[in-house]
């Protein structure tokens, strides 16, 4: 019970800091991906952000270059959504969302500060749902593979609506009828 447990706790307590706390101050490479580590819930090693993550996310646009070799608050924004995002969706939905969210009407601290905000609650949902199928007790395999079961498939359902939420929204921005448009209906 002590791994769900420890899971339990880091979806509480674990999060990407707010806008404020990220350095305001450059940062090189080696010292975003020691920091990305910290930024998001990880397992073991799995699915770290690179170098060559990085050096791709920001030549397909992705993210913004970096000025000379460092990165500043910005990229670590950036890096943040897309090692969350990464591991739900591809990289077109992610550049599409990206776009809208840090790239969009408001300043990137506000987009930052609303993914944020979705992601606490997110990850609020998943702790307490978590607490309610363990209890306190051991769990036998068919336990943990119920309780594997039905993360997976919230998170099916949840990959259902966000992907029907991505297609629409390229739908309208390739249709032009984006709510400036609609606005004016």
């Amino acid at each position: 019970m002590n791994d769900l447990n420890d899971l339990q706790a880091r979806l509480r307590d674990q999060r990407p800091i707010d806008w404020e706390q990220l350095p305001d101050f450059s940062l090189y490479m080696d010292q975003v991906l020691s920091y990305m580590d910290r930024q998001v819930i990880r397992f073991d090693g799995d699915d770290g952000l690179t170098a060559a993550m990085v050096n791709n996310y920001t030549k397909s646009g992705l993210a913004p270059r970096a000025e000379g070799k460092k990165y500043g608050r910005e990229h670590l924004a950036y890096f943040t959504v897309i090692c969350v995002l990464k591991r739900v969706m591809s990289t077109r939905d992610m550049d599409l969302l990206i776009r809208e969210e840090l790239q969009g009407d408001r300043p990137i601290r506000d987009g930052y500060a609303a993914f944020r905000e979705s992601l606490d609650k997110a990850l609020n949902i998943t702790a307490d749902e978590l607490a309610s199928r363990t209890g306190d007790e051991e769990l036998d395999d068919a336990a943990l593979a119920d309780t594997a079961i039905h993360f997976a498939l919230l998170s099916y359902a949840a990959g259902v609506a966000g992907n029907r939420c991505v297609a629409l929204l390229r739908e309208r921005k390739e249709t032009g009828k984006g709510k400036k448009e609609k606005e004016r209906e």
